[in-house]
């Protein structure tokens, strides 16, 4: 993976021919992005891209508007889950035939947890990190409640998993890169540990997919899932992917069964047989319009490799936390790690005011977003950010801070969406 180095850099004009030898520079002219904005919210939702416009516009006006409900055959409707699957599973290092598209990430967590309890009877613990995002938490507990048999679900610091892993343990459920903080955590290693207990491993890779190179065949993944909404940019609600290595698939159960899902889904038998493979994890229709988007997404990746972006991703994150330090030095406290190896795609910063900072960088033309308590995150997605984004971005910051423009009491109430 080339290296991009960002440590000499302290000009807009440094910026600007870190621009002019950028690899992705051509990317950015794929997506629809507002003149004069940074857009530095990817990590929770990505840009619409023209191959999205150009695939969903087919779908309306040709397989739906003309072909109606023969656009279920005659389109390949039917078979989109599936297709969409084997386009994504390279970018998780995934093999054809191990990974669908379908539902939302919290439908796909549900049949993964509950299938896997259904594999480890004689063991009731689930460990889980206590820090993660809170849908998968409560999708855990749920799915933990339901079980059949008493399962305790234990939320721990990540760095106690070892101390933690046990004979009891059925099943470990971690977020690789953390919602907050960036922190990558290392798949492999901890999927390692997690086997040599017995127990069974389920990785959220929502804010990985798309950001970092991932190899779960490698790491010996034995479930993961994640969305497709934010560095894939399959737009808001995209549909989720899930992946079954492919030595559990005819022995993980899907426990949300559907007809879609059952071998002969239109002899329309009462008794519910799954279909072979990832198709037994379909439950219902398929959200055709939702899929068409993201198979337009999924074209840009026809043209980059994750190790690119990857690279550009780090020269990226290295040189906004290098502006931060330098421009306005013991203002924020960088949560997000230094080491690459430990470190996402995207920057949070601790401040006391972090929500009142964002919104005002918002209004400012600089789009990020906040987590409470008191988390200012930025994301850098490397298909259609520039270096010189990056600086400007950085410039009106320091006027945020240095007009505290962030304590306008306006910002005294949070908004539903922050």
């Amino acid at each position: 993976m080339a290296k991009v180095e960002v440590a000499a850099v302290s000009t807009r004009e440094d910026c600007l021919a870190l621009d002019e030898g950028d690899a992705l520079a051509a990317q950015r002219e794929q997506f629809t992005l507002n003149e004069g904005e940074i857009y530095l919210d990817g990590n929770s939702l990505g840009p619409v891209s023209r191959a999205v416009s150009t695939r969903v516009n087919q779908v309306i006006s040709t397989e739906w508007g003309r072909g109606l409900a023969r656009g279920w055959s005659e389109a390949g409707w039917m078979e989109m889950p599936v297709r969409l699957g084997d386009r994504l599973a390279p970018l998780i290092g995934a093999q054809p035939g191990e990974v669908l598209v379908a539902d939302t990430l919290t439908f796909m967590l549900a049949k993964l947890i509950g299938g896997a309890l259904d594999l480890r009877l004689d063991r009731h613990v689930v460990l889980t990190d206590v820090a993660n995002f809170h849908s998968d938490l409560y999708i855990v507990q749920a799915m933990a409640a339901r079980a059949g048999r008493p399962v305790t679900v234990k939320a721990i610091e990540r760095r106690a998993l070892e101390s933690e892993l046990s004979d009891d343990v059925a099943l470990v459920m971690l977020t690789q890169v953390d919602y907050r903080s960036g922190e990558a955590l290392d798949m492999k290693a901890i999927t390692r540990a997690v086997h040599g207990a017995g127990a069974l491993m389920l990785w959220d890779l929502a804010h990985s997919a798309g950001a970092l190179p991932l190899d779960v065949t490698d790491a010996g993944v034995d479930f993961a899932a994640g969305c497709t909404y934010k560095y894939l940019n399959g737009g808001p609600g995209a549909p989720a992917f899930v992946y079954v290595r492919s030595a559990w698939q005819g022995v993980l159960q899907n426990p949300l069964p559907g007809w879609l899902g059952h071998a002969r889904p239109f002899s329309f038998e009462s008794d519910y047989e799954p279909a072979k493979g990832m198709q037994s994890f379909v439950t219902s229709s398929p959200p055709v319009i939702a899929l068409a988007a993201l198979d337009g997404a999924l074209d840009v990746w026809d043209h980059v490799t994750i190790d690119e972006v990857r690279a550009k991703s780090l020269a990226l994150t290295d040189l906004f936390i290098q502006l931060v330090e330098t421009r306005l030095p013991g203002i924020f406290d960088v949560v997000t790690p230094r080491e690459h190896e430990k470190r996402g795609s995207q920057v949070a910063l601790r401040h006391p005011d972090a929500y009142g900072v964002v919104q005002a960088l918002i209004e400012c033309g600089v789009v990020g977003d906040f987590r409470a308590p008191d988390i200012a995150r930025f994301g850098f997605a490397p298909l259609y950010l520039r270096y010189v984004d990056v600086f400007d971005g950085v410039e009106r910051l320091v006027k945020v801070m240095n007009n505290e423009r962030f304590l306008d009491p306006r910002f005294a109430t949070r908004r539903p969406v922050t």
